[in-house]
Protein backbone atom coordinates (compact mmCIF):
# COMPACT_ATOMS: atom_id res chain seq x y z
CA UNK A 1 0.00 0.00 0.00
CA UNK A 2 2.78 2.36 1.36
CA UNK A 3 4.45 1.62 -2.37
CA UNK A 4 1.39 2.30 -4.01
CA UNK A 5 1.17 5.97 -2.15
CA UNK A 6 4.77 6.85 -3.32
CA UNK A 7 4.24 5.61 -6.83
CA UNK A 8 0.84 7.90 -7.02
CA UNK A 9 2.70 10.58 -5.34
CA UNK A 10 5.43 10.69 -8.11
CA UNK A 11 3.01 10.48 -10.72
CA UNK A 12 1.29 13.49 -9.60
CA UNK A 13 4.26 15.39 -8.81
CA UNK A 14 5.54 14.93 -12.62
CA UNK A 15 2.14 15.76 -13.94
CA UNK A 16 2.18 19.07 -11.92
CA UNK A 17 5.54 19.63 -13.21
CA UNK A 18 4.74 18.70 -17.15
CA UNK A 19 1.44 21.21 -16.57
CA UNK A 20 4.06 24.05 -14.99
CA UNK A 21 6.15 23.73 -18.33
CA UNK A 22 3.94 23.43 -21.02
CA UNK A 23 2.10 26.75 -18.89
CA UNK A 24 5.20 28.69 -18.92
CA UNK A 25 5.36 27.26 -22.58
CA UNK A 26 2.42 29.50 -23.74
CA UNK A 27 3.70 32.23 -22.10
CA UNK A 28 6.66 32.60 -24.49
CA UNK A 29 5.43 33.65 -27.96
CA UNK A 30 6.71 31.63 -30.19
CA UNK A 31 8.08 33.69 -33.53
CA UNK A 32 5.86 34.15 -36.70
CA UNK A 33 5.82 31.79 -39.14
CA UNK A 34 8.25 32.69 -42.02
CA UNK A 35 5.80 33.77 -45.07
CA UNK A 36 6.45 31.57 -48.25
CA UNK A 37 7.08 32.87 -51.65
CA UNK A 38 3.93 33.10 -53.84
CA UNK A 39 3.93 30.78 -56.93
CA UNK A 40 6.17 31.94 -60.20
CA UNK A 41 3.51 31.87 -62.91
CA UNK A 42 5.40 30.78 -66.21
CA UNK A 43 4.51 30.70 -69.39
CA UNK A 44 2.13 28.53 -71.54
CA UNK A 45 -0.31 28.07 -68.12
CA UNK A 46 3.07 26.70 -66.27
CA UNK A 47 3.63 27.11 -62.73
CA UNK A 48 6.18 26.67 -59.77
CA UNK A 49 5.06 26.17 -56.19
CA UNK A 50 6.49 26.46 -52.72
CA UNK A 51 5.76 23.37 -50.93
CA UNK A 52 8.02 22.93 -47.32
CA UNK A 53 11.05 23.19 -46.04
CA UNK A 54 12.71 20.54 -43.80
CA UNK A 55 16.10 20.67 -41.27
CA UNK A 56 15.97 17.97 -38.75
CA UNK A 57 14.92 14.93 -37.42
CA UNK A 58 12.35 16.16 -34.99
CA UNK A 59 10.25 17.68 -38.27
CA UNK A 60 9.46 14.07 -39.13
CA UNK A 61 8.87 11.75 -36.01
CA UNK A 62 6.13 11.68 -34.48
CA UNK A 63 4.72 14.20 -31.68
CA UNK A 64 5.06 13.03 -28.30
CA UNK A 65 1.88 11.50 -26.24
CA UNK A 66 1.63 12.64 -22.58
CA UNK A 67 4.08 10.23 -20.86
CA UNK A 68 6.71 11.34 -23.56
CA UNK A 69 6.21 14.64 -22.65
CA UNK A 70 6.47 14.01 -19.30
CA UNK A 71 9.93 12.12 -19.61
CA UNK A 72 11.39 15.17 -22.00
CA UNK A 73 10.51 17.48 -18.97
CA UNK A 74 12.42 15.46 -16.51
CA UNK A 75 14.58 14.00 -18.34
CA UNK A 76 15.12 16.33 -21.15
CA UNK A 77 13.95 15.89 -25.01
CA UNK A 78 16.76 13.80 -26.48
CA UNK A 79 19.33 14.92 -29.20
CA UNK A 80 18.20 14.69 -32.60
CA UNK A 81 19.77 14.79 -35.95
CA UNK A 82 19.55 18.19 -37.91
CA UNK A 83 21.75 18.68 -41.11
CA UNK A 84 24.67 20.33 -40.81
CA UNK A 85 26.18 20.54 -44.28
CA UNK A 86 24.44 18.96 -46.14
CA UNK A 87 25.05 18.40 -50.01
CA UNK A 88 23.82 15.58 -52.41
CA UNK A 89 19.62 13.95 -52.80
CA UNK A 90 17.85 11.45 -53.87
CA UNK A 91 14.33 10.75 -53.81
CA UNK A 92 13.47 7.09 -53.33
CA UNK A 93 10.26 4.79 -54.59
CA UNK A 94 8.82 5.33 -51.18
CA UNK A 95 8.69 9.20 -51.59
CA UNK A 96 11.73 8.81 -48.60
CA UNK A 97 14.59 11.62 -48.67
CA UNK A 98 18.41 10.95 -48.91
CA UNK A 99 20.61 13.28 -48.58
CA UNK A 100 24.62 13.13 -47.92
CA UNK A 101 26.26 15.63 -45.14
CA UNK A 102 29.48 15.48 -44.79
CA UNK A 103 29.60 18.14 -42.29
CA UNK A 104 27.72 15.57 -40.25
CA UNK A 105 29.80 12.16 -41.60
CA UNK A 106 26.45 10.52 -42.69
CA UNK A 107 23.91 10.47 -44.34
CA UNK A 108 20.04 11.10 -43.04
CA UNK A 109 16.98 8.86 -44.41
CA UNK A 110 13.41 10.94 -43.56
CA UNK A 111 10.22 9.16 -44.31
CA UNK A 112 7.45 11.92 -43.63
CA UNK A 113 4.36 9.12 -45.05
CA UNK A 114 5.85 6.85 -42.14
CA UNK A 115 6.85 9.73 -39.71
CA UNK A 116 10.39 7.73 -39.25
CA UNK A 117 13.79 8.98 -39.64
CA UNK A 118 17.47 7.36 -39.96
CA UNK A 119 20.95 8.12 -40.09
CA UNK A 120 23.67 5.93 -41.22
CA UNK A 121 26.90 6.57 -41.02
CA UNK A 122 30.05 3.81 -41.16
CA UNK A 123 32.95 4.89 -38.56
CA UNK A 124 34.95 1.64 -37.79
CA UNK A 125 38.83 2.08 -38.11
CA UNK A 126 40.47 -0.10 -40.43
CA UNK A 127 37.20 -1.24 -42.18
CA UNK A 128 36.48 0.94 -44.51
CA UNK A 129 34.76 3.91 -42.51
CA UNK A 130 33.01 6.26 -44.36
CA UNK A 131 34.52 10.08 -43.75
CA UNK A 132 32.89 12.52 -46.34
CA UNK A 133 29.84 11.42 -48.28
CA UNK A 134 29.44 13.48 -50.95
CA UNK A 135 26.98 12.54 -53.66
CA UNK A 136 24.00 9.89 -53.61
CA UNK A 137 22.19 7.78 -56.34
CA UNK A 138 19.69 4.75 -55.98
CA UNK A 139 19.01 1.76 -57.86
CA UNK A 140 16.01 0.29 -59.34
CA UNK A 141 15.68 -1.77 -55.41
CA UNK A 142 16.45 1.75 -53.82
CA UNK A 143 19.85 0.33 -52.66
CA UNK A 144 21.92 3.68 -51.60
CA UNK A 145 25.12 4.51 -53.49
CA UNK A 146 27.07 7.24 -51.66
CA UNK A 147 30.03 8.51 -52.73
CA UNK A 148 32.99 9.59 -50.43
CA UNK A 149 35.18 12.36 -51.75
CA UNK A 150 38.02 12.04 -49.29
CA UNK A 151 38.67 7.99 -49.06
CA UNK A 152 38.14 7.71 -52.45
CA UNK A 153 35.49 4.95 -52.12
CA UNK A 154 31.79 4.56 -53.42
CA UNK A 155 29.53 3.23 -50.26
CA UNK A 156 26.68 0.95 -50.79
CA UNK A 157 23.45 0.25 -48.26
CA UNK A 158 20.37 -1.37 -48.57
CA UNK A 159 17.30 0.45 -48.47
CA UNK A 160 16.96 -0.55 -44.93
CA UNK A 161 20.14 2.04 -44.64
CA UNK A 162 22.29 -1.33 -43.92
CA UNK A 163 26.00 -1.53 -44.54
CA UNK A 164 26.38 -4.27 -47.79
CA UNK A 165 29.69 -2.97 -49.25
CA UNK A 166 32.40 -0.69 -50.67
CA UNK A 167 33.27 -0.41 -54.15
CA UNK A 168 37.28 0.63 -54.87
CA UNK A 169 38.76 -0.15 -51.82
CA UNK A 170 42.45 -1.40 -52.18
CA UNK A 171 44.65 -2.82 -50.13
CA UNK A 172 45.94 -0.88 -47.55
CA UNK A 173 42.91 0.86 -47.03
CA UNK A 174 43.85 3.44 -50.28
CA UNK A 175 40.60 4.21 -52.46
CA UNK A 176 40.93 3.83 -56.37
CA UNK A 177 39.47 7.06 -57.15
CA UNK A 178 41.16 10.40 -56.32
CA UNK A 179 37.93 12.06 -55.81
CA UNK A 180 34.77 10.63 -56.62
CA UNK A 181 32.19 13.03 -56.43
CA UNK A 182 29.04 12.60 -58.98
CA UNK A 183 27.03 9.23 -59.02
CA UNK A 184 24.51 7.48 -61.16
CA UNK A 185 23.68 3.91 -61.92
CA UNK A 186 21.59 2.17 -64.63
CA UNK A 187 20.13 -0.52 -63.02
CA UNK A 188 18.66 -2.06 -66.35
CA UNK A 189 22.20 -2.32 -68.10
CA UNK A 190 23.82 -3.21 -64.89
CA UNK A 191 26.36 -0.42 -64.64
CA UNK A 192 27.42 2.47 -62.13
CA UNK A 193 29.02 6.10 -63.71
CA UNK A 194 30.87 8.28 -61.40
CA UNK A 195 33.05 10.90 -61.94
CA UNK A 196 36.36 11.55 -60.70
CA UNK A 197 36.88 15.32 -59.84
CA UNK A 198 40.93 15.05 -59.46
CA UNK A 199 41.11 12.52 -62.86
CA UNK A 200 38.64 15.35 -65.23
CA UNK A 201 37.47 11.65 -65.65
CA UNK A 202 33.92 9.68 -65.49
CA UNK A 203 34.20 5.98 -65.11
CA UNK A 204 32.23 3.35 -66.18
CA UNK A 205 31.90 0.30 -64.04
CA UNK A 206 30.04 -2.82 -63.23
CA UNK A 207 27.99 -3.29 -60.72
CA UNK A 208 30.80 -5.17 -58.88
CA UNK A 209 32.98 -2.21 -59.48
CA UNK A 210 35.31 -3.39 -62.30
CA UNK A 211 36.24 -0.24 -64.33
CA UNK A 212 34.76 -0.88 -67.71
CA UNK A 213 35.87 2.38 -69.51
CA UNK A 214 36.84 6.15 -68.92
CA UNK A 215 34.64 8.75 -70.60
CA UNK A 216 36.43 12.00 -70.92
CA UNK A 217 40.21 13.57 -70.15
CA UNK A 218 41.30 17.04 -69.17
CA UNK A 219 40.24 19.80 -71.32
CA UNK A 220 38.03 22.45 -72.81
CA UNK A 221 36.62 21.05 -75.65
CA UNK A 222 33.34 19.10 -76.04
CA UNK A 223 33.68 15.77 -73.71
CA UNK A 224 36.84 17.29 -71.73
CA UNK A 225 36.07 18.19 -68.51
CA UNK A 226 37.96 20.63 -65.87
CA UNK A 227 36.61 19.23 -62.36
CA UNK A 228 33.65 17.36 -63.10
CA UNK A 229 30.74 16.90 -60.36
CA UNK A 230 27.79 15.59 -60.38
CA UNK A 231 25.63 13.76 -62.66
CA UNK A 232 22.24 12.81 -63.90
CA UNK A 233 21.55 10.12 -65.85
CA UNK A 234 18.13 10.16 -67.65
CA UNK A 235 17.30 7.69 -70.25
CA UNK A 236 20.84 7.04 -72.71
CA UNK A 237 22.04 10.68 -71.81
CA UNK A 238 24.20 11.84 -68.82
CA UNK A 239 24.36 14.86 -67.86
CA UNK A 240 27.63 16.20 -66.25
CA UNK A 241 28.46 19.31 -64.19
CA UNK A 242 31.74 20.53 -65.76
CA UNK A 243 31.95 22.91 -62.64
CA UNK A 244 35.14 24.84 -63.66
CA UNK A 245 34.35 24.77 -67.37
CA UNK A 246 30.60 26.73 -66.23
CA UNK A 247 28.64 24.18 -67.96
CA UNK A 248 26.87 21.16 -67.94
CA UNK A 249 27.49 18.64 -70.72
CA UNK A 250 25.25 16.39 -72.33
CA UNK A 251 26.67 12.89 -73.14
CA UNK A 252 25.55 9.72 -74.85
CA UNK A 253 26.29 7.00 -72.39
CA UNK A 254 29.27 5.95 -75.20
CA UNK A 255 30.56 9.50 -74.12
CA UNK A 256 30.06 11.33 -77.40
CA UNK A 257 29.09 14.27 -76.75
CA UNK A 258 25.32 15.69 -77.43
CA UNK A 259 24.97 19.73 -76.46
CA UNK A 260 26.42 21.60 -73.38
CA UNK A 261 24.18 23.94 -71.98
CA UNK A 262 25.67 27.10 -69.76
CA UNK A 263 28.62 29.59 -70.48
CA UNK A 264 30.58 31.36 -67.53
CA UNK A 265 28.88 34.89 -67.23
CA UNK A 266 27.86 37.15 -64.38
CA UNK A 267 23.55 37.72 -65.67
CA UNK A 268 21.29 35.23 -66.34
CA UNK A 269 21.18 32.38 -68.27
CA UNK A 270 24.85 31.74 -67.33
CA UNK A 271 26.68 29.42 -64.86
CA UNK A 272 29.32 30.53 -62.31
CA UNK A 273 29.39 28.10 -59.94
CA UNK A 274 27.00 25.17 -61.05
CA UNK A 275 26.50 22.33 -58.32
CA UNK A 276 23.23 19.91 -58.97
CA UNK A 277 21.43 19.26 -62.01
CA UNK A 278 17.96 17.78 -62.48
CA UNK A 279 15.72 16.84 -65.02
CA UNK A 280 11.87 17.92 -64.93
CA UNK A 281 8.74 15.75 -66.54
CA UNK A 282 9.29 17.83 -69.44
CA UNK A 283 12.72 17.59 -70.06
CA UNK A 284 13.70 20.96 -68.68
CA UNK A 285 16.65 21.10 -66.98
CA UNK A 286 17.58 22.39 -63.50
CA UNK A 287 20.72 23.61 -62.64
CA UNK A 288 21.79 25.47 -59.21
CA UNK A 289 24.86 27.66 -58.94
CA UNK A 290 26.02 28.14 -55.36
CA UNK A 291 27.35 32.00 -56.31
CA UNK A 292 23.87 33.51 -57.31
CA UNK A 293 21.79 31.79 -55.07
CA UNK A 294 19.14 30.21 -57.78
CA UNK A 295 18.34 27.42 -59.92
CA UNK A 296 18.34 28.19 -63.24
CA UNK A 297 15.97 26.64 -65.76
CA UNK A 298 16.68 25.70 -69.54
CA UNK A 299 15.13 24.02 -71.90
CA UNK A 300 17.03 21.40 -73.93
CA UNK A 301 18.60 24.12 -76.59
CA UNK A 302 20.46 25.74 -73.75
CA UNK A 303 17.77 28.47 -73.96
CA UNK A 304 16.78 30.07 -70.16
CA UNK A 305 13.43 29.55 -69.02
CA UNK A 306 13.22 30.92 -65.89
CA UNK A 307 15.12 31.19 -62.34
CA UNK A 308 13.75 30.59 -59.19
CA UNK A 309 15.43 32.20 -55.73
CA UNK A 310 17.93 34.62 -54.65
CA UNK A 311 21.04 34.53 -52.47
CA UNK A 312 19.18 34.91 -48.26
CA UNK A 313 17.73 33.22 -45.78
CA UNK A 314 13.93 33.35 -46.10
CA UNK A 315 11.55 30.65 -47.79
CA UNK A 316 12.77 30.89 -51.39
CA UNK A 317 15.93 31.77 -50.84
CA UNK A 318 18.99 30.06 -50.96
CA UNK A 319 22.45 30.27 -49.73
CA UNK A 320 25.34 27.97 -51.41
CA UNK A 321 22.10 25.71 -53.30
CA UNK A 322 23.72 22.19 -53.80
CA UNK A 323 21.67 18.93 -55.08
CA UNK A 324 18.59 19.37 -57.17
CA UNK A 325 16.22 16.29 -56.95
CA UNK A 326 12.91 16.05 -58.93
CA UNK A 327 10.75 13.36 -58.52
CA UNK A 328 8.00 11.91 -60.80
CA UNK A 329 5.45 13.99 -59.34
CA UNK A 330 7.79 16.81 -60.36
CA UNK A 331 8.38 18.05 -56.84
CA UNK A 332 11.84 19.62 -56.88
CA UNK A 333 14.00 18.85 -53.97
CA UNK A 334 17.05 22.10 -53.53
CA UNK A 335 19.50 21.22 -50.81
CA UNK A 336 20.09 24.46 -49.73
CA UNK A 337 23.46 24.04 -47.91
CA UNK A 338 24.65 26.75 -45.87
CA UNK A 339 21.03 27.61 -44.18
CA UNK A 340 21.20 23.98 -43.93
CA UNK A 341 17.49 22.36 -45.23
CA UNK A 342 15.85 20.79 -47.99
CA UNK A 343 13.55 23.19 -49.87
CA UNK A 344 10.60 21.33 -51.77
CA UNK A 345 8.87 23.18 -54.55
CA UNK A 346 6.16 22.12 -57.54
CA UNK A 347 6.71 22.49 -60.97
CA UNK A 348 3.32 22.05 -62.85
CA UNK A 349 3.97 21.67 -66.45
CA UNK A 350 1.71 22.38 -69.82
CA UNK A 351 -0.15 18.89 -69.31
CA UNK A 352 -1.22 18.92 -65.43
CA UNK A 353 -2.50 22.31 -65.76
CA UNK A 354 -4.38 21.52 -68.60
CA UNK A 355 -5.72 18.52 -66.63
CA UNK A 356 -7.00 20.85 -63.67
CA UNK A 357 -3.91 20.63 -61.58
CA UNK A 358 -3.77 22.80 -58.55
Amino acid sequence: MARNIRVALKLASLSLLLVTSLEASKKEKPPPPLAPPGDLLLEGGRKLTYERSFSSEKEVRKKPGFFGKVLNVVIGEPDLHALVRPYSIAVDSRGRAIITDPGAGGVHIFDFADKKYKFIERQEKGRDPMVMPQCVALDAQDNIYVTDSMVGKIFVFGPDGKYRRVIGSLKGGEGYFKRPTGIAVDSAAQRIFVTDTLRNKIFLLDMQGSVLRTIGGTGQDAGQFNYPTELKLQGQELAVVDAMNFRVQLLRQDGSFEKSIGTIGDTSGTTFRPKGVALDSEHHYYIADALWGVVQVFDREGRLLYYFGKRGTALGDFQLPAGVFIDPEDRIFVVDSYNRRVQVFRYFGQKQMAGGGQ
